[in-house]
C-alpha cells in the first residue's frame, strides 16, 4: 500500500487504458481524482473522485486541480487525456489539426501548468504522460496524431530538466497498440462484419503477436509513480510488444 494517503490525478481516466491506471492505484491505496468530459453514471469506489472536466479548457483545469489542493497535498499527475485520428497529411484538416491539438498537447500543457506549481510549493511531485509509439517513430496514417505525441514527448524532456531541483520526476509511456473498447468502437464503425479478421491483423502488427492490455500499462505506470522508481526521471519507456526495435 505503498500509495496510501496520497492523491492521484488522472485525466482521461473513465476508460480504456485511463481506467486501467486509476484501478491500479485505488488497489494501491491511493485516492484518485479522475479529469474527464464524460464521467459513469456511477461511483462504486470511496476512492475516487470524479470531476467533469475539458482539460482544453486552462480555467476549468485550473479551478479543479486548485479544489483538490485546498482539502490534500496532490502527489501525482498522470497525463492520459487524448484523442485519436487516423489520416495523412492532406487528409487533416485545419479543424481536425485544432482538435488534436486543443486535446493532445494543450490539455497536457493545462494540466502541467495548474499541478507544477503546487509541486513546488509542497517540495516535490510526480508526473508521467501517456505518449505513443508513434511519437518517435513513423506510422502510415497518422500526420497528426504523431505530431501531437512527438509534442508530449518533447514537454516530458523539457518539464524534468527544468523541474528537477524542485523535485519532480516527469517520464512518460509509449503505448503501441493496445486493446481497448476505443479499438473495438472503431473497428465496429469502419469495418462492420469483419472484426476478427481487423483483430487479427492488429494483432499480428505487433511483433509479440498480440496487441496489449490496459493493465499491463498500468502496472507500469503506477511503477513509474512509485518511490521505487526514484531514480528514474526524462525518460520515454515504450511498452510496445517489440515494435520499435524488432518490427523491421
Amino acid at each position: 500500500m505503498e500509495f496510501k494517503h496520497k492523491h492521484v490525478v488522472v485525466t482521461g481516466g473513465s476508460s480504456g487504458i485511463g481506467a486501467a491506471i486509476v484501478q491500479k492505484f485505488v488497489e494501491e491505496g491511493a485516492f484518485v481524482h479522475v479529469l474527464d468530459v464524460s464521467i459513469p453514471d456511477a461511483n462504486t469506489s470511496s476512492q475516487v473522485a470524479y470531476h467533469e472536466c475539458n482539460i482544453a479548457q486552462q480555467a476549468a483545469v485550473q479551478q479543479i486541480v486548485d479544489q483538490i489542493v485546498t482539502r490534500h497535498p496532490l502527489h501525482i499527475l498522470v497525463n492520459n487525456a487524448g484523442i485519436a485520428y487516423v489520416g495523412k497529411l492532406e487528409d487533416t484538416s485545419e479543424a481536425d489539426l485544432d482538435r488534436l491539438y486543443s486535446v493532445n498537447i494543450k490539455g497536457v500543457y493545462n494540466c502541467l501548468y495548474a499541478v507544477i506549481p503546487h509541486f513546488k510549493q509542497q517540495g516535490g511531485g510526480v508526473i508521467l504522460n501517456i505518449a505513443s509509439v508513434a511519437g518517435s517513430v513513423g506510422i502510415a496514417g497518422r500526420f497528426a496524431y504523431s505530431m501531437t505525441k512527438g509534442a508530449v514527448l518533447a514537454m516530458t524532456y523539457s518539464v524534468a530538466k527544468d523541474y528537477l531541483q524542485a523535485n519532480i520526476r516527469c517520464n512518460a509511456i509509449s503505448p503501441a497498440r493496445i486493446h481497448t473498447p476505443f479499438v473495438d468502437g472503431f473497428i465496429a464503425k469502419h469495418y462492420p462484419g469483419q472484426e476478427q479478421n481487423m483483430l487479427a491483423q492488429l494483432a499480428a502488427s505487433q511483433p509479440i503477436g498480440r496487441m496489449g492490455t490496459p493493465e499491463e500499462v498500468a502496472h507500469l505506470a503506477v511503477f513509474l509513480c512509485s518511490d521505487k522508481a526514484g531514480f528514474i526521471t526524462g525518460t520515454d519507456y515504450p511498452i510496445d510488444g517489440g515494435f520499435i526495435k524488432l518490427n523491421s
